[in-house]
């Protein structure tokens, strides 16, 4: 820990009274104890030049000096030679100072030199991370627009053939239904037959809503109105798995972008979390302004999703549900940067999963 320069001036102004008052306070007689007190005053002046550099240095030896000098002329000026040999003692005193304060600067701005360019490596090493990053996430949307592309061109290609049997599947089941007494057990195979009919109709529809999206429309709504209305929407699956929802915005919050295409990543997003809490639990939904963009997050307190999933819940066909298209968050992704906006996603295992959305305003 660096010491307090005042204490430091206090150790350099006590070390050079108390050596001074030594020799002033010695008679001449004792030689002998003078030229260990002469030696003495090299600690103050090394230390002077090593805590304040030239500075300190030349001005430790010149305040030396200073009340060294008639402490030689008016004590030792009678003794033939010892004058002269403790005026070079001073001189010595000056060298010593300057020569220590030179050094102690020099080291000081080498030190200076090298932790600016540690700074700079640092500064250098944090912006190639940065491109790095970026480099790695340009590359992973790069290889998910392949699997849109080779997605599109092959739902596109079988949408038709899979709907026009699947119509006339489910025609037929309900002519079947029509013709079957309620009681028999015949008339709920047809209707699970209706059902599933109606499942794969879906999926395939899935399929053509993420191929192909249609151009967002730009038109000015309120957020927090389409939030309301996809908590309509859900209102009876929530009810159904004992999931208390909560939407937390005031006043109106405006955004420019396709009504209907956010509310389905809206919807998306809600029915995700029901799905994650079949055991009951609590949604809350949050929509604020925050500088040129609006923040809508959804929070669950359903399963959470593990860590070596995170990086794959957007690819399309990727659900840890056995029921799942692996759709939904894919076509959520698509819509949200069709919109310039990004989501972001958080979660603990067991805790529950965090979505955030940033939509430009």
């Amino acid at each position: 820990m660096r010491r307090n320069p005042y204490v430091r001036l206090a150790i350099l102004i006590f070390l050079v009274a108390g050596i001074t008052s030594l020799h002033y306070l010695t008679t001449t007689q004792k030689g002998e104890y003078h030229d260990i007190y002469r030696r003495l005053y090299y600690i103050p002046i090394i230390l002077g030049g090593l805590w304040y550099a030239l500075r300190g240095g030349v001005a430790t030896s010149i305040a030396i000096s200073i009340l060294y000098a008639p402490h030689v002329v008016f004590q030792w000026g009678h003794h033939h030679g010892v004058p002269l040999e403790q005026y070079l003692e001073i001189l010595l005193y000056n060298l010593i100072g300057f020569l220590t304060g030179v050094l102690s600067q020099r080291e000081f701005m080498q030190r200076v030199r090298a932790e600016r360019a540690a700074h700079r490596l640092e500064e250098s090493y944090a912006k190639l991370r940065e491109q790095a990053d970026l480099v790695l996430e340009i590359e992973e949307q790069l290889r998910r627009a392949d699997r849109l592309s080779a997605l599109g061109e092959l739902s596109a290609g079988m949408a038709h053939e899979i709907r026009n049997p699947l119509g006339s599947i489910r025609g037929t089941a309900e002519i079947l239904k029509d013709g079957i007494d309620p009681a028999d057990k015949r008339y709920e195979f047809a209707q699970i037959l209706i059902k599933e009919v109606d499942r794969l109709n879906r999926v395939v529809q899935d399929f053509l809503d993420f191929s192909r999206p249609a151009t967002p429309r730009r038109e000015s709504f309120d957020v927090l109105e389409a939030l309301r209305e996809v908590l309509l929407l859900t209102r009876q699956p929530a009810q159904k798995n004992r999931v208390e929802t909560l939407l937390e915005g005031e006043g109106k919050l405006a955004v420019a972008g396709d009504r209907e295409q956010l509310k389905q990543a809206f919807l998306n997003l809600v029915l995700n979390a029901l799905q994650a809490m079949p055991e009951g639990g609590t949604l809350k939904i949050a929509a604020a302004a925050a500088e040129a963009e609006v923040r809508i997050l959804f929070a669950d307190s359903g399963q959470g999703i593990p860590a070596e999933s995170l990086d794959r819940i957007f690819n399309p066909f990727f659900t840890t549900r056995s029921e799942g298209t692996g759709l939904g968050l894919a076509i959520t992704h698509r819509i949200i940067q069709g919109h310039g906006g990004r989501i972001e996603v958080e979660s603990r295992p067991g805790e529950g999963t965090v979505f955030t959305l940033h939509l430009p305003r």
